[in-house]
């Protein structure tokens, strides 16, 4: 599986794409179908506060600057990073194919080792001696055979992971912002990634400081790069679980290191062999499970192609099609196809309300195409 090839966004566009997902309530989702509906982003752009309006807002619409955009490339471009768009070559392929892929990457590093077929490896923080040389037994393995080695930069079993497969091209997820990686303690080891043939990804600002939220989106880029997610010593209800959970809903394959049951870093590895997680005994175990997977094309969710040629109808839901579907959804997640069925509102008009609610935050959408009313 290989994703140098691709589409190459103008510099204009790019800082177009910049704005739209900075800019308030525009989500991955959101984003993708702004662009395939109004054909570019910038045509989304000057729609956004009227659809927000629609939606219901109660507050004015923060649409990103192109100031804005421009400074958060420029800076970086003085950290040594670069924005890469999904479908372009250093995009790693994997990841497209998740529900919800960014369409925009903050990206240091080698582009070369993002699009090489991947394996996570996430675990405890407070790693035991023997699961960190575990670790680095596999990492060590899977990387001399080829694949990137994906993880957190968090401390124990991915600082273990990272180390072990540094010098064949290792991929961190980052948090918070690329100039702004977590824990302080690991600064040392997200320069070496960057410096010596790896890469480090992030979907959230330059600048941006980690909060607690922020680590499940870092866990579901770690799934999404990976092929199969191996979790080494996680505790019940961890973050390698969310990892692992998330890259089970992604039909990734999930892989653990069992542990004595005396021990609470064993407790999650466990419960997922139990569950039916590939259990893994050596390094060769977890080589054997990529084997097959390496050269299986993922099949691609899709992602917001610009087609600025096209002038694409907008579908116009009236005021009684945005009541009937605003009074069906509740707190419970539903499928879209069910909303257009209960309610009788034809589906472009039903997308389209989606969309202004959407905006106006008052939609949450779910993991498989779900939604649900705030």
């Amino acid at each position: 599986m290989n994703g140098r090839s691709g589409i190459t966004l103008s510099e204009s566009q790019r800082v177009a794409w910049l704005r739209l997902i900075r800019s308030d309530n525009v989500g991955p989702v959101t984003f993708r179908e702004l662009i395939n509906h109004y054909g570019s982003a910038e045509a989304a752009l000057e729609r956004l506060p009227e659809l927000a309006v629609r939606g219901g807002a109660d507050k004015r619409f923060r649409v990103a600057t192109v100031a804005e955009a421009e400074g958060e490339i420029e800076t970086a471009l003085r950290n040594k990073g670069r924005f890469v768009a999904i479908g372009e070559p250093d995009y790693p392929p994997a990841l497209r194919a998740i529900d919800g892929a960014p369409p925009l990457l903050a990206m240091s590093g080698s582009g070369d080792v993002a699009t090489r077929p991947a394996l996570g490896i996430v675990g405890a923080r407070n790693a035991s001696v023997a699961g960190a040389k575990f670790t680095a037994m596999i990492a060590n393995a899977a990387a001399g055979a080829g694949y990137t080695v994906v993880s957190g930069l968090a401390r124990g079993i991915d600082t273990a992971a990272h180390r072990a497969s540094l010098f064949h091209g290792t991929l961190a997820v980052i948090a918070g912002g690329l100039d702004r990686p977590y824990p302080p303690e690991n600064i040392g080891l997200y320069r070496e990634i960057c410096e010596e043939g790896g890469v480090a990804i992030s979907e959230m600002p330059y600048g941006w400081e980690p909060r607690a939220r922020d680590f499940p989106r870092r866990n579901r880029l770690i799934a999404g790069c990976s092929l199969a997610v191996v979790v080494i010593e996680a505790a019940n209800r961890s973050g390698s679980l969310i990892t692992a959970r998330l890259a089970n809903e992604a039909g990734r394959l999930v892989l653990a290191v069992p542990g004595s049951p005396l021990d609470p870093r064993a407790q999650g590895t466990n419960g997922l062999i139990k569950q039916g997680a590939m259990i893994v005994c050596s390094p060769e175990d977890v080589l054997e499970a990529l084997s097959p997977l390496s050269d299986m094309e993922l099949p691609f969710k899709g992602g917001a192609d610009e087609d600025e040629d096209d002038d694409l109808p907008a579908a116009a839901p009236d005021d009684d099609d945005r009541v009937r579907v605003a009074q069906a959804l509740g707190p419970s997640p539903c499928e879209i196809d069910d909303l257009i069925r209960f309610t009788g509102v034809n589906a472009a008009a039903v997308q389209m309300i989606l969309l202004e609610l959407d905006l106006a935050g008052r939609l949450v959408r779910h993991a498989g195409g779900k939604v649900s009313m705030i």
